[in-house]
């Protein structure tokens, strides 16, 4: 194998670690929280296999990612590259044994042409909910057909601000393949779900610091590794918006824009939802746009302006609560002519909710391709929270175009003797 033995320094995996390194599965699935390990235990994978004869290929999104499991793999491989037994190339991140094919390197891999080109018996896929799930299905699983090679999946499940930098089609590719991969009988598929706390080497201190930012949620997703698909109480479930989600909408007879505008201006205010939706003949409706944006009244009002240029929009929706005639006067100077509608929140927004959350369990609501942002909001959403503004300015555009109205109930008279009088 080479001219002299490899001395390799690995470190000791834990017991979460150990659990995956084991399995003999072609397709692993590790889901796993925050310093929980995972990319520590898979250089571990990544360095065993090599010294078994593999070319080992890793990827990840982001050069810093890349970084630290190539800082593992030069201390495991240390002493054999400076004995010169094993050749590193530091710009390729590659250490390969001299003469042969058998190597380890490392890549960023955004998208799936970063991947092209290049073949391995044993691919890792790091930090996977944030990769086009392209790089996969158009290169990763082609590349490893000749030689019937193996595949890891890992992730840490994605936060609101964690998936602001994905490059996924698909926000929840990555808990949706953990899922089907762990109801495979075959024993082809694996998986292993790990939280940050069951990383014994990892510092209280430097865990609980690390979780102090975090909202309740992100505590649960990063921390605890949980695929959290829908919060309890919500109104909306993500499995209903995947099931009718579209590509493209049809022909549509009418387009509004809702707009559901901050309580504050400038650096610190909140969120200006800007959703977009049409209509079609049958009564469904497509969200169309999310142009949501954080800043002044004039910077939100060109956003919103923008859009309903672009696509050619009836109206603009507006809610006054927060801004009176401020809203229309703000929109106005951007463009004097803009239809505009004002709507005043007289009823509660669940009450305003509920209808349209039930329109999209009835799968008349169609979202034209992915908002992560604006579902995120949809499916953690719990009545009696306040409610985001992307969900309030979709809430608004949809109930415009299917002119919502809250059911009156039926009056209720009691008078005495009325049960005797109904069992006569």
């Amino acid at each position: 194998m080479s001219d002299g033995p490899i001395t390799v320094r690995l470190r000791t995996p834990h017991a979460k670690q150990k659990a995956f390194l084991d399995s003999t599965a072609k397709r692993i699935v590790i889901r796993a929280g925050r310093r929980g390990g995972k990319t520590v235990g898979i250089a571990i994978r990544a360095v065993r296999r090599f010294l078994a004869g593999k070319r080992v290929l890793y990827a990840a999104p982001t050069q810093d990612q890349v970084e630290t499991f190539w800082w593992e793999v030069k201390r495991a491989l240390g002493a054999a590259i400076d004995a010169g037994i094993l050749y590193k190339n530091e710009a390729l991140h590659l250490v390969e044994l001299k003469g042969t094919k058998q190597r380890i390197r490392a890549k960023t891999a955004w998208n799936a042409d970063s991947l092209r080109g290049d073949y391995a018996d044993d691919l890792i896929l790091d930090e996977w909910q944030l990769t086009d799930e392209q790089a996969w299905d158009l290169v990763g699983a082609p590349m490893l057909l000749d030689n019937d090679g193996d595949a890891v999946f890992i992730y840490t499940p994605p936060s609101l601000q964690s998936r602001s930098i994905s490059k996924a089609r698909d926000p929840r590719h990555a808990p949706k393949l953990f899922k089907k991969a762990s109801q495979d009988q075959t024993g082809r598929w694996a998986t292993f779900n790990f939280s940050s706390h069951e990383n014994p080497h990892i510092s209280r201190d430097a865990l609980d610091e690390l979780a102090s930012d975090m909202t309740a949620l992100g505590f649960r997703q990063e921390i605890l590794a949980e695929d959290v698909e829908k919060a309890e109480g919500a109104l909306w479930d993500p499995e209903d918006i995947d099931k009718h989600r579209v590509t493209e909408a049809p022909e549509l007879v009418r387009i509004v824009v809702g707009v559901d505008p901050a309580a504050t201006s400038g650096a610190s205010a909140d969120m200006t939802g800007i959703i977009t939706a049409g209509k079609c003949k049958d009564g469904h409706v497509y969200v169309l746009d999310d142009s949501t944006v954080r800043g002044t009244p004039h910077q939100w009002a060109t956003s919103a302006i923008g859009i309903y240029d672009l696509l050619d929009a009836d109206r603009i929706i507006g809610e006054i609560n927060n801004g009176g005639e401020m809203v229309e006067y703000t929109l106005r100077t951007v463009d004097a002519n803009v239809s505009y509608k004002a709507v005043h929140a007289s009823r509660g927004k669940q009450v305003r909710a509920e209808p349209v959350a039930a329109k999209a369990e009835q799968g008349k609501i169609h979202h034209v391709g992915f908002f992560p942002d604006l579902e995120d909001e949809l499916v953690t959403w719990v009545p009696g929270k306040p409610s985001p503004n992307r969900l309030d300015a979709l809430v608004w555009a949809v109930t415009e175009l299917l002119g919502l109205k809250k059911r009156k109930p039926t009056p209720r008279v009691w008078f005495p003797g009325m049960e005797k009088e109904k069992a006569q």
